[in-house]
C-alpha cells in the first residue's frame, strides 16, 4: 500500500553487469568448462560411509521379514483368507501380498519379534541420520514399516536412548 503513492519502473539488469551484487555468485572456479572444481573436496566423512555399509550388509532386510511372516501364524492365516476371498480391503484397510511380503496400506507388516527393534535400531542408531527425535524417527519407519502399536514402540525406544535424553531440548 505504501509503494503505492510512488511512480516507479522496475528494470531488469543482468546479473554479469551488477559488479559487487552479484560477485559471490559468480566465483571464477564455478565458470562454466572449469575441470576439477571440486577436487580435494570431501562431503560426506569415509567412516560414516563405511558405517552405513555395515548396517546395509547386516542382511536383507526384506527377505528376514518374509521369512518371519512365514513363521507368524497369524499372517499365514490372514494372507490365505485374503486369497481365497480375492478380497484386497479389511476393517477399511488395504492390505495386499508382494512378491511374497504381507503389505498394509503400501507399508511391510513386520510380525512380532527381533525384527522391530533392529528396524528402529537401524533408523535411530545410524551414524549419518540418528537421533534426530520421536516424530523424525516414527515418521521415518512408518514410511515403510507397520505393525500394531509402531509408535508406542518408537517412544519407548528413543525415551530409552541416552544419547536422546541428554541432549533433548
Amino acid at each position: 500500500m505504501y509503494l503505492s503513492q510512488f511512480n516507479f519502473t522496475l528494470k531488469h539488469v543482468p546479473g554479469k553487469s551488477m559488479g559487487k551484487a552479484d560477485g559471490l555468485s559468480r566465483r571464477l572456479d564455478w565458470q562454466e568448462g572449469v575441470e576439477k572444481d571440486n577436487e580435494d573436496q570431501t562431503l560426506i566423512k569415509p567412516e560414516w560411509v563405511r558405517e552405513a555399509e555395515m548396517i546395509v550388509e547386516e542382511g536383507n532386510l526384506r527377505k528376514r521379514i518374509k521369512t518371519a511372516q512365514k513363521g507368524d501364524e497369524r499372517v499365514v492365516k490372514a494372507v490365505k483368507e485374503l486369497k481365497k476371498a480375492g478380497v484386497k480391503m479389511v476393517r477399511d484397510e488395504k492390505w495386499e501380498i508382494e512378491d511374497g511380503v504381507v503389505l498394509k496400506e503400501r507399508r511391510i507388516y513386520v510380525p512380532e519379534g527381533e525384527l522391530r527393534g533392529e528396524i528402529i535400531q537401524l533408523h535411530h542408531d545410524t551414524p549419518v541420520g540418528g537421533h534426530r527425535g520421536r516424530w523424525k524417527i516414527t515418521e521415518l519407519v512408518t514410511r515403510n514399516y507397520w505393525w500394531p502399536g509402531v509408535t508406542k514402540e518408537m517412544r519407548r525406544y528413543i525415551d530409552a536412548c541416552d544419547a536422546c535424553q541428554r541432549y533433548k531440548n
